[in-house]
């Protein structure tokens, strides 16, 4: 390939980077940000808590895919431990635990998070 066809082609692939709806930057990393993820799996897990802040045995945690809108669920251990595996990181998820009319917050379990192991505690109030 000459240096002037070298050139022309470097041009025309920089050009239609500009020419994408979302622009350069937004086309570098979301294709970044979804080959990062894609085909990937986490685990999702963490402790329920009460307002006292001691651990909550038997607690309904779901865990809901906002693609599909299946929920999955798991009780709280005695310790109060939850734990998801094969939670897919391509997917945007809530998460939330109840027990005797008390729920937790709702939790995103973003996409765009790169973490394998996504913990976090929740709350009843």
């Amino acid at each position: 390939m000459s240096r002037a066809s070298l050139l022309v082609a470097t041009i025309l692939g920089v050009l239609a980077l500009f020419a994408a709806p979302e622009g350069p930057r937004n086309t570098l990393l979301s294709a970044a940000a979804m080959a990062q993820n894609v085909g990937g799996m986490r685990t999702v897990s963490g402790t329920v808590l009460n307002a006292d802040s001691q651990a909550v045995s038997g607690a309904t945690v779901f865990l809901k895919n906002e693609k599909t809108k299946t929920i999955r669920s798991y009780d709280s251990t005695t310790d109060g431990h939850f734990h998801f595996a094969q939670v897919d990181m391509s997917v945007d998820f809530d998460l939330w635990a109840e027990k005797d009319e008390k729920k937790s917050a709702v939790k995103t379990v973003s996409s765009w998070d790169a973490r394998k192991d996504f913990i976090s505690d929740l709350k009843l109030k």
